[in-house]
């Protein structure tokens, strides 16, 4: 799905619904004991940095989401139907926590105690007043610190209806949202035919929880892969990377604001170019990185990019059908002090992800916490990103276009650069959150047009327009 905000998504005008948790629902779960099933680290790393920023005086929504449409005349029971079983479907969406003191402890849900309320909110004509109502109502139900903390809508028209999924970050995952609208059209088709879906069920994300933390729980200061990690931070100045080039930031100056950047980086055959070029090297995602060392190096005259990767951690084949948040990070150092080309940047990414691959599978907050440093939130992201993701093998990606299909960000504030490249059946696509200043633009502007222009340049390589080794 190409990624995007709320006024960004094609929001159109119409009768506004609403589903959420039924007061019975959410006072069931208030009566419950403790699941002594633990958060897992990136679960509670995002929710502790949203207290810690609340207690500055911030308010930092930080839902994501899914948009897509049903076509057709809607049948808003059969649609209520076929959100419900899917809610079901996932555990991780009937659990939350409670603050025991300076302790998260969950709760959980049995499935035969989740109820949908519906609401007929109104008409709405004016499709901006309806994407700022969405988004004001996005951030109080689906609030890091508050459960339930998701919410389900849709705008029903005479030919179709758009549906929004909205949840906190801690719920899901990229790959969590992209398999959502498939799901959901499975059932709803079900529902009005009145059969049931026949499907294995889902892993539990709240089951994974468990598993990793225990494991990442068995590593102590010692292990090699807290050494690697020191390493790097130490490398970095004693804190996590942030995106090389000018950010017009304050050192001590308020989290500022922040802007949503997207383009398309080039067409379904520009894509397939630059993934035939890189593919030897390890495929787009090499390329993306490489060609990202090589413009800050442009930019700002860095010659040694340092960033997270993120990868999923979805090892298992039982958490392949799981919404949850399955992501890990790895650290990369590119050194292209010498003066490397785009080639060369290649081959020196994937030696770094090759080597430091297996790093994912430890979860960040966890190494932060054996490294003993004093890493306390004051944004809501630790560290800059560059992403990639391949959704083209996802269940009725090919009818993303058709069918209005995105994945939703938040985009509030922050000081720093996250950027998702997204591999769709059109093409590539870009999107980024960077802080609201002056040269934070331009220097996004730039990389965004360089990035563009390196794509095009390497697709055409991979055409035999140029040879292989010529780039720059």
């Amino acid at each position: 799905m190409r990624v995007t905000d709320i006024q960004r998504c094609d929001v159109r005008p119409g009768l506004l619904v609403e589903w959420t948790l039924s007061p019975d629902t959410v006072e069931a779960a208030a009566r419950l004991p403790e699941d002594a099933r633990p958060p897992a680290y990136v679960q509670e790393s995002h929710i502790r940095t949203a207290r810690s920023v609340r207690e500055d005086g911030l308010f930092v929504p930080t839902w994501v989401g899914a948009a897509f449409d049903v076509p057709g005349a809607v049948d808003l029971d059969a649609l209520q139907h076929a959100l419900h079983t899917w809610t079901l479907r996932h555990e991780t969406l009937r659990s939350g926590f409670r603050w025991d003191g300076g302790a998260m402890r969950r709760f959980t849900l049995d499935a035969d105690a989740v109820r949908l309320r519906r609401e007929v909110v109104g008409e709405f004509g004016d499709p901006r007043r309806l994407a700022g109502h969405l988004q004001d109502r996005f951030d109080v139900a689906a609030d890091a610190l508050d459960w339930p903390n998701f919410i389900y809508a849709a705008v029903v028209r005479e030919d179709c209806a758009s549906v929004y999924m909205a949840f906190d970050h801690s719920n899901v995952d990229a790959y969590s949202l992209h398999r959502i609208p498939a799901e959901v059209h499975e059932f709803y088709a079900a529902a009005l035919e009145g059969r049931t879906v026949e499907q294995p069920p889902a892993g539990s994300y709240v089951d994974f929880c468990e598993a990793e933390r225990a494991d990442a729980d068995r590593v102590d200061d010692g292990h090699e892969i807290v050494a690697r990690w020191r390493e790097f931070v130490a490398r970095c100045d004693g804190r996590l990377p942030s995106f090389p080039v000018d950010l017009g930031l304050e050192t001590e100056g308020k989290l500022p604001t922040q802007k949503l950047m997207q383009d398309m980086l080039g067409g379904a055959g520009e894509a397939a170019g630059f993934e035939a070029y890189c593919r030897p090297f390890g495929g787009s995602l090499v390329g993306v990185l490489a060609a990202t060392a090589v413009i800050v190096r442009e930019i700002s005259g860095t010659d040694v990019y340092r960033t997270v990767v993120p990868f999923h951690t979805r090892a298992k084949s039982q958490w392949q059908d799981s919404v949850g948040w399955y992501v890990g990070g790895v650290p990369i150092e590119v050194d292209l002090s010498d003066g490397a080309g785009f080639e060369e940047a290649l081959r020196r990414v994937r030696s770094a992800l090759r080597e430091n691959r297996r790093l994912a599978r430890m979860p960040i907050a966890r190494v932060l916490r054996l490294l003993g440093a004093e890493f306390r939130p004051t944004s809501p992201d630790l560290y800059s990103i560059v992403s990639f993701v391949d959704g083209r093998t996802v269940p009725a990606s090919e009818r993303w276009d058709e069918l209005h299909a995105y994945g939703l960000l938040r985009v509030s504030y922050g000081d720093q650069v996250c950027v998702w490249v997204s591999r769709v059946h059109e093409g590539l696509q870009f999107a980024a959150r960077y802080p609201d200043t002056g040269p934070a633009l331009r220097s996004m502007e730039r990389y965004l047009e360089r990035l563009r222009e390196l794509v095009a340049e390497v697709a055409r390589a991979s055409a035999g327009a140029r040879e292989p080794g010529a780039l720059v």
